[in-house]
């Protein structure tokens, strides 16, 4: 072989490897840049039209955080496709739940001072009533008949995570209109005794009926689990270390984010069902941080809000301890079942 045979099979060899790196180097751009076009585009999110009405099929409802001229807006899809495309209703909500054909939507109100209300909605998401509401809103309930609906917003502070918060918590009856501004005028009893301090703290409201109800109170650097009685106007200790709790379809349980020993003070939760028969506790298998009120969505398993790329994405685990934590939807926050 001569020495100019010799480098012509060099230089072809050169060439070919150098075709074949850019070849790759080309592919793996084609590829990066198909997924940050996904990610930027993120779910498909249509406008349409929303009913809280019953239908064929379940649906899962949501605060769409998917960027585009829909985010915010409650939107629905399939419970049995949370990934598919989505359907817009073309109302903003910062927090929402319905039930019954009730929905609840709390807003904010922008002008020199932004301010918020909450909203009441019929069954196609037209108002019904609005009230104000006396700060950054952070909890939605309606009561399974969608008689009652609650909701808590922080009076001041931002966070559940530290001290210097205070929260309002509101019921309104929909059916009169009647409201019951401030739970922290409810007669509270612990330990089997009448309570009082000046440091109460009410939140997290989920219903049972149209008389009880399951919320959070925080008195003397401690949280508890209470039952109320909308018509006694009462709140009686139940059990300790318990926020935002969420009652099964059943009423038998309640699952609800508890700080752990060991924990970091800005991510100190964890989420926990507890037995209300039993008072038994038992620790789901999602070990993140937790700051939600979790949602039933059926009776077996959770739905929570974890922060994602867009802000929050929507995760489930089991309720009864076993399984592992699932990505359930991308770009959403504050769920509700319907049908």
């Amino acid at each position: 072989m001569t020495r100019a045979t010799r480098m012509l099979i060099l230089l072809a060899a050169v060439l070919l490897l150098g075709s074949v790196g850019t070849g790759a180097v080309l592919y793996a751009a084609h590829r990066s840049g198909m997924r940050d076009q996904q990610q930027a585009n993120g779910p498909t999110v249509r406008p349409g039209t929303v009913s809280l009405r019953p239908t064929a099929g379940r649906r899962l409802l949501v605060r769409n955080l998917a960027w585009g001229p829909h985010r915010d807006e409650i939107s629905t899809v399939p419970a049995g496709d949370p990934q598919g495309p989505r359907t817009a209703s073309g109302v903003k909500c910062l927090r929402f739940h319905a039930a019954a054909g009730t929905g609840l939507c709390l807003q904010a109100v922008h002008g020199l001072q932004d301010t918020y209300r909450a909203v009441v909605l019929d069954s196609h998401l037209h108002e019904l009533h609005h009230f104000p509401a006396a700060g950054i809103p952070t909890r939605a309930r309606v009561s399974p008949s969608g008689h009652l609906v609650a909701w808590t917003v922080f009076v001041s502070g931002d966070s559940y995570a530290g001290t210097s918060f205070s929260t309002r918590t509101a019921i309104v009856d929909t059916r009169t209109w009647a409201i019951d501004d401030n739970l922290e005028t409810f007669r509270i009893i612990k330990d089997g005794r009448p309570y009082r301090s000046a440091d109460t703290n009410i939140w997290g409201v989920t219903f049972a009926d149209d008389t009880r109800f399951y919320a959070t109170l925080a008195t003397d650097g401690r949280t508890y689990l209470v039952r109320g009685d909308v018509a006694a106007r009462t709140l009686t200790a139940l059990h300790r270390n318990v926020e935002c709790p969420s009652l099964s379809p059943d009423g038998t349980r309640i699952a609800y984010k508890k700080r752990v020993q060991g924990a970091s003070p800005d991510a100190p939760w964890r989420l926990y069902v507890l037995d209300l028969r039993t008072m038994k506790e038992t620790a789901t298998a999602e070990q993140r941080n937790i700051d939600d009120q979790a949602l039933w969505a059926d009776g077996s398993s959770l739905v929570y809000a974890l922060p994602g790329d867009y802000g929050s994405d929507l995760w489930t685990v089991p309720a009864d301890g076993t399984g592992t934590a699932r990505r359930l939807m991308t770009s959403a926050v504050a769920p509700a079942y319907l049908g």
